[in-house]
């Protein structure tokens, strides 16, 4: 596992994100295009790996702590702990490859019905490679009809060409916002994260002098 650096120096909300789907699909790539503005050919995830985002959204400092899990079915029972305290879960599909869009709803979304412990938690469907537009198999309009099914957003991107990734992001973001429990989970976190930070910071005494 591993996270970028935040390079805010606080933030006013913390929220814990999740994507699942089948292997392949681009999960890691739609990540680091989103963490990193870079475009990436990456090898598959290996059990969890996650980063860490900080970026303004709603007139908010957030913190985004982005899960990657893999995608393959003998990681299952690793991932399965990972949607415990999820404010939010992305669940992404290719759409040149329909058996990975079927699957949202006959495991993926049965999944996290089982795991998921946050009741309000916003889940979104994301279409990837629509750079591929020309080997489409699954349409925009099926895909509006699972996610009205599920309860979903739905977004479509190109972690390739980076078209809508930031925006699945920040729109997954608006929308925790809207409901008061994770507004208030994101914002208990961050407050512990500041009280911490400032125990471990020195203190400043009045003359200019530090102390301990």
């Amino acid at each position: 596992m591993n996270s970028s650096s935040v390079h805010s120096s606080g933030y006013d909300l913390s929220f814990k994100i999740l994507l699942i789907g089948d292997s392949g699909v681009g999960k890691s790539s739609i990540l680091v295009s989103f963490i990193s503005n870079l475009v990436e050919d990456l090898t598959p995830t290996i059990g969890v790996d996650f980063k860490i985002k900080a970026f303004a959204v709603g007139g908010k400092r957030l913190k985004l702590t982005i899960w990657d899990t893999a995608g393959q079915e003998r990681f299952r029972t690793l991932t399965s702990s990972y949607y415990r305290g999820a404010q939010g879960i992305i669940l992404v599909y290719d759409v040149t490859r329909r058996e990975t869009f079927t699957n949202l709803s006959e495991v993926w979304s049965k999944e996290l019905e089982l795991y998921s412990t946050n009741q309000d938690c916003v889940k979104m469907l994301v279409g990837n490679k629509v750079d591929r537009d020309s080997e489409r198999a699954v349409s925009r309009e099926e895909g509006l009809a699972l996610a009205k099914e599920l309860g979903c957003l739905l977004f479509e991107c190109s972690a390739k060409t980076r078209q809508n990734v930031e925006s699945c992001f920040q729109e997954l973001a608006l929308k925790i916002m809207e409901a008061p429990s994770l507004l208030e989970e994101g914002s208990t976190a961050a407050v512990k994260r500041n009280v911490l930070k400032q125990k471990h910071e020195p203190q400043v005494s009045k003359n200019g002098g530090c102390c301990s």
